[in-house]
């Protein structure tokens, strides 16, 4: 399994537009220089009132397949 470190800083109403449905995916790059494409939907867990801010980790299985999202403390 791969462990992919970025950070993200979307405004809420940015994210209002992901949670229409408007745009599906969430571009990011980690901190490798990788590109990121991640469905909107497994950002949700992370909303709040100001939209989503933080450090994450995307965990990949052997297919590049998305597996798990997780906060990273600050």
């Amino acid at each position: 399994m791969q462990r992919l470190y970025f950070s993200l800083n979307i405004p809420r109403d940015d994210y209002l537009r992901y949670y229409r449905g408007a745009a599906a995916r969430v571009m990011a790059r980690a901190q490798d220089g990788r590109t990121l494409s991640l469905p909107a939907s497994r950002l949700r867990p992370f909303v709040t009132h100001t939209g989503i801010q933080g450090r994450f980790c995307a965990v990949l299985g052997p297919d590049n397949r998305l597996i798990s999202l997780e906060r990273q403390p600050d």
